[in-house]
């Protein structure tokens, strides 16, 4: 939450609850192109299981972030990643995993060579990412609507060979009815 609230409003709190689920709209502008996102911020937390099916169906991407002061935090980032590739029924969905919490280096549980190969695992991008600090904010952001433009691209050219094909095929079908039909005038 801490996250988006730096990303939206450019606002750290001190104090957040964790328990409350929070949807933010915000516009931005990545590599010269107007993005509007709607941004649920669920904090991780069991409460909202019964409309998290929805949502993970339903989002374009996502940001798995976990505290890289908590284990625990990691080990729930790798549980909900598995979720979302579950409830998609695919493993190519839209992420960026990120570490918050890099300005408390002398509290760390998580390596950052653990969130590297984590990312790596995930197919994704890894930003270590300081809420208090702002540091990496934007960037982690950035990197999930590109993400999700470059998904769309690639989805938009399968689509298009497949047409192609389709109408290649099509146009060879009609090249073939129509030499039926000459040779069946030809034999009457």
């Amino acid at each position: 939450m801490a996250l988006t609230m730096q990303f939206v409003c450019h606002r750290f709190l001190d104090y957040h609850d964790p328990t409350i689920e929070d949807a933010y709209q915000h516009q931005a502008v990545i590599d010269g192109e107007a993005a509007q996102l709607d941004i649920l911020d669920t904090a991780g937390q069991p409460e909202f299981t019964a409309m998290r099916d929805q949502y993970m169906r339903e989002g374009e991407g996502f940001i798995i972030c976990y505290s890289m002061i908590e284990r625990r935090s990691f080990e729930e980032a790798i549980a909900y990643k598995q979720l979302i590739d579950r409830v998609r029924n695919r493993d190519d969905i839209p992420c960026v995993l990120a570490a918050n919490k890099c300005d408390l280096e002398e509290l760390r549980k998580v390596s950052t060579e653990e969130g590297r190969q984590l990312a790596q695992q995930f197919d994704c991008p890894f930003y270590e990412t300081s809420a208090a600090l702002r540091t990496n904010v934007d960037d982690t952001f950035s990197s999930l609507i590109r993400e999700i433009r470059r998904k769309e691209k690639e989805a938009m050219i399968a689509l298009e060979k497949r047409n192609r094909k389709r109408n290649r095929a099509r146009r060879i079908q009609n090249f073939f009815q129509r030499i039926n039909v000459f040779k069946r005038t030809e034999s009457s």
